[in-house]
This record gives structure tokens, C-alpha cells and sequence, in this order.
């Protein structure tokens, strides 16, 4: 089932940590995350956005590329510029450094877009996940005001929209270890999504 919910990948990170390594071509288990990612996005999306300011690097994919509308490089820059293109009202966002996202808990994320909620976003007792989560319409210009007043801190405009939490004990249901949010910013991160994808990647 496709969902009326567009799918955006971000990938417009500086990645000073890989020595300029674009983390979405970083391999884990033999495979590139982002091949990882666009393969649980073409199951569940119609329309797929990648936010790169390189976009002649991401040809081989099979999706709408577009760059950054503001000139600075943040996530609200992309999840502002992935709301711009989206043709839909609702909008699911990831970064491109996520090896282990789960197809299950991006559903369940999705399933839990009820009307009058602009922002359904998992929270655990690490806090929230802004970059897993669904954005509507409404946040457009919210994001757009904050961006041009420079406050990057994505939670900044929550309080101008309407947000749902989803909970910890609801996201276990679907990825016990909560592995969807580990994310690679350093060769360290690396070496550890390298160990465990050892022990579930066949």
C-alpha cells in the first residue's frame, strides 16, 4: 500500500567528521544507506524527494532531486525545502544517515497522521526524533519565519503547530531496540552499525 504521504531523504550534511564522505554512499552490510533508505521509501511513497546540494552525484535513484531553498545548510533547511516540493499535504522525513531504518516503524509513524495534527513525531527517553518523523503543509511557514530569523533548532516551531508525540513503549512494538534512530557521525558510529549489521543483515 502506498501511503498519499510523500517520502523525503535528506542528504545536504558537510560531513567534516568523514573528511567531506557523503554519509548517504557510506556502505553498511554491504549495501549503501541510502539504497537502504530508497528502497523502504519506494514500497510505502508515490513521490520521493532527496534534498542534496550535489544532485548530480544521486542520478542513479529514481526520485525528485532538489536543493535548498535557503542559502545555509541545516535540517530545518531541508525539512523547509522538502515541504516546498512535496505535492502532498503530510510529508515523512529522514536524514540519509540512518542504516537501520525500519519499514514497520515508518509505518507506524504514518498510521498515526490524524487530522488537525501537524507534526507526528516519535519521542523515547532520548527525546525526540525530529528527523524520523511527518511534517504537514502548515509547518511550511512556520519553518520558513524561524529560518529567516535564523533559529535553526528544529523543535523552535512547535509551538506555532500542532504536534503528537508517539511514545516509546508504541515505537517498540516495531523496532524493539529502537535501532531506526542510530545514526553515523563518526568512523566509530560506523565501526558499531558495522558490528551489529553483521548480526542482522543476512
Amino acid at each position: 500500500m502506498k501511503f498519499p504521504c510523500t517520502g523525503v531523504i535528506l542528504a545536504g550534511g558537510q560531513n567534516e567528521r568523514f573528511s567531506g564522505m557523503n554519509k548517504a554512499f557510506i556502505s553498511v552490510g554491504g549495501k549503501r544507506i541510502l539504497d537502504r533508505i530508497y528502497e523502504i521509501f519506494v514500497s510505502l511513497f508515490d513521490e520521493i524527494i532527496l534534498v542534496a546540494n550535489d544532485p548530480l552525484k544521486y542520478l542513479e535513484w529514481d526520485l525528485h532531486i532538489v536543493s535548498d531553498i535557503f542559502p545555509f545548510r541545516s535540517s530545518l533547511t531541508g525539512i523547509h525545502t522538502g515541504l516546498f516540493f512535496t505535492n502532498n499535504f503530510y510529508t515523512f522525513i529522514t536524514a540519509c544517515d540512518v542504516p537501520f531504518l525500519k519499514k514497520e516503524l515508518v509505518e507506524t509513524i504514518i498510521n498515526s497522521i490524524e487530522t488537525g495534527v501537524d507534526v507526528i513525531i516519535p519521542e523515547t527517553l532520548n527525546g525526540i526524533e525530529p528527523l524520523c518523523a511527518v511534517y504537514s503543509k502548515r509547518c511550511f511557514k512556520p519553518v520558513e519565519n524561524n529560518l529567516i530569523q535564523k533559529e535553526l533548532k528544529i523543535e523552535q516551531f512547535f509551538k506555532k503547530v500542532r504536534v503528537k508525540k508517539l511514545p516509546e513503549n508504541v515505537l517498540r512494538e516495531k523496532d524493539p531496540d529502537l535501532i531506526s534512530f542510530f545514526n553515523i557521525n563518526t568512523p566509530d558510529d560506523l565501526a558499531r552499525a558495522e558490528a551489529h549489521a553483521r548480526s542482522v543483515f543476512v
